[in-house]
């Protein structure tokens, strides 16, 4: 979705039903345990106060971040229609001249932080919906664990099959979802109409500064109302601004704030209900099929999470912070459907992990929180860069709007760091692994390029010796050789010209580029240069949201009277074996893990998707 062309009035409604189960999964069902989360353990006398601030403090926190900030704010900083934070990374560093790595640190950093995100929701979401049976069936609550446990399994079985079936109902079951739960809060709300007060933003003030260590120590907890703001930002590509903002100002926000104001009337009203309020709210004949409903719900937030992670994994890996992996489209109309095997592997294992560990969503809620709130402040800082760089605004104008936020988003993250020793250190532990893992990759491959081309010779050089040399046989036929360096002679050609002593009559070295906008214009998508003795040198362009494709290649090269027929081309690819040397480049366990990554990573002739009998691969040996 471009953000230059918005969907019609009359598509908009189709587009914001589907965004109900794609961007709002995660937000709309975290009344199942943030509200409880909020008053559990506190002392009956103190109810009725703490329900009210604690409902107050939720409504405007959705109000200040996820309308105000995200819906009204960071929307506006799309990357050519795309979001997410390393959308927001590319384009607050694709005008900053001074220091853009430490721009590009804090995206990569913000990014992996969401992979422990991307564990934690489905667990705690599936773990919290499942945890009704207790209410529905006393007896049943041996099974809660179990039964998370394969309704997790059944989510990531099915993965690899595609979700375009299934994800045609997730709109209609989250709009059923927030109709049944702002139901259920207006009728609890209309018996205790004494807790409108909350929606009064001086209540949540007051709330918070007459409490004092303890309403701010709740914060942590109102925090988890608000922990899916981010999907807003992520999937702005899918949806586009106005369906998205449709979608929460006509049925998420209204029932969202319903179901909130009567889960506090309840429990002023009935003190034993804090112990689960959303499943009490409803009549003992609806337990079970408001089960079901989570259930379902739970699925739906699950797997946004995870096809959000497996897109994020896409954009990482095109822009060089990751290793290649193959990446699987599961449907040949939806281009952004894909499956990506290690990370859902990844997930499931650390999601089911996770339930068998903390066995509630109580102890869960404590792990959470931390990780997305120091997003959410990364977020702010590179949209503070993006306001200043691109839409000029001054400094005091960018102070109150995005530093006011800011604030907020530090208040939040100081709350949430008293989780920190209860839980809220497996995120930052997590973010933390796959953050050096990332940064290791571009580190290496960049120490990788530079030892490389040190070895090499420049292009033009290397024609001259071709066309001096008498002892060097020309061949037909066309050969492609891929390269990493912007000037020099691929190790592939050096390797084949001193093994085999012959040089096609075409030669054509190709180097790939990502752009740091998603989509790159197929217009500037390659650049050839032609040179001399039949050489050729071809960049190609593809944006953070593509995948680099020599069909495509070979296409738009044609365009441009460049012209190779795969049965009659060879494609030489360079295999570099890295290993460990006396002084290394890196530290050396900085280039032990590279050199591990590097062999785990798929190959470039499946990566490109290369003819498979037409691939010479030329070892050559790399000391790191």
């Amino acid at each position: 979705m471009n953000a230059e062309s918005e969907p019609h009035p009359e598509n908009s409604i189709a587009l914001a039903l589907g965004a109900l189960g794609v961007v709002y999964g995660d937000i709309g069902t975290s009344p199942l345990y943030a509200f409880r989360e909020c008053v559990h353990g506190v002392a009956a006398s103190e109810l009725a106060e703490r329900s009210l601030g604690a409902a107050s403090l939720i409504l405007w926190a959705l109000t200040f971040l996820v309308t105000l900030k995200y819906l009204v704010l960071v929307l506006r900083a799309d990357n050519q229609g795309e979001g997410g934070i390393l959308a927001l990374m590319a384009l607050a560093t694709s005008k900053v001249v001074a220091h853009p790595q430490r721009l590009v640190i804090l995206g990569v950093f913000g990014a992996a932080l969401l992979y422990g995100d991307g564990i934690l929701t489905p667990a705690v979401t599936v773990l919290g919906a499942m945890e009704g049976m207790r209410e529905a069936w006393p007896a049943a609550g041996r099974f809660v664990v179990p039964g998370t446990v394969v309704v997790l399994f059944f989510i990531f079985a099915i993965q690899r099959h595609g979700t375009g079936r299934v994800g045609s109902i997730f709109g209609p079951v989250m709009a059923v979802w927030f109709v049944v739960i702002g139901a259920l809060g207006a009728r609890s709300a209309a018996q205790s109409p004494e807790v409108l007060a909350a929606l009064l933003p001086t209540h949540a003030i007051r709330f918070l500064l007459n409490g004092g260590w303890h309403s701010f120590a709740m914060l942590g907890s109102v925090f988890l109302a608000v922990t899916g703001a981010e999907a807003l930002y992520a999937d702005l590509g899918h949806f586009g601004k106005r369906p998205i903002r449709l979608a929460w100002s006509t049925l998420a926000f209204p029932a969202l704030a319903l179901n909130y104001l009567g889960q506090a009337a309840l429990v002023m009203r009935d003190p034993s209900a804090v112990e689960n309020p959303f499943y009490r709210i409803a009549p003992a004949s609806f337990q079970w099929p408001l089960l079901i409903l989570a259930t379902m719900a739970g699925v739906v937030a699950s797997q946004a999470l995870i096809s959000g992670a497996f897109s994020l994994t896409m954009q990482a890996l095109q822009l060089g912070f990751l290793p290649r992996v193959n990446i699987q489209h599961t449907s040949a109309s939806q281009r952004g459907q894909i499956y990506i095997a290690p990370v859902n592997a990844g997930l499931a294992v650390g999601c089911i992990t996770l339930v068998l560990v903390f066995k509630s969503s109580n102890a869960l809620a404590a792990a959470y929180g931390i990780a997305v709130s120091l997003t959410m402040v990364i977020t702010a800082v590179l949209l503070g860069v993006v306001a200043r760089q691109h839409w000029n605004w001054g400094p005091v104008r960018t102070a109150l709007a995005v530093g006011g936020f800011l604030v907020v988003d530090i208040g939040f993250l100081a709350a949430n760091l008293l989780k920190f020793l209860d839980g809220g250190w497996l995120p930052v532990l997590l973010g933390s692994a796959v953050f050096t893992a990332m940064i290791t990759w571009c580190k290496g491959r960049a120490a990788l390029v530079n030892r490389l081309r040190s070895r090499s010779i420049d292009l033009e050089e290397f024609i001259s010796q071709v066309e001096s040399s008498s002892s060097i046989r020309r061949v037909s036929g066309c050969a492609v050789f891929l390269s990493a360096s912007p000037d020099g002679t691929p190790s592939a050609l050096l390797h084949n010209l001193k093994h085999n002593r012959v040089v096609h009559q075409r030669v054509v070295v190709l180097r790939f580029a990502a752009a740091d906008r998603p989509h790159e214009d197929p217009a500037n998508r390659i650049e050839i240069q032609q040179l001399r003795a039949g050489f050729c040198r071809v960049v190609a362009k593809f944006g953070f949201m593509e995948e680099p494709s020599m069909a495509v290649i070979r296409t738009e090269c044609s365009k441009h009277g460049l012209v190779w027929d795969d049965m009659q081309t060879t494609y030489f690819l360079g295999r570099e074996a890295i290993v460990a040397a006396r002084s290394p480049i890196l530290p050396r366990w900085q280039a032990r893990l590279f050199r591990v990554m590097s062999r785990n990573a798929q190959q470039p002739a499946a990566f490109y998707r290369l003819p498979p009998n037409r691939v010479v691969e030329l070892g050559v040996q790399v000391e790191l």
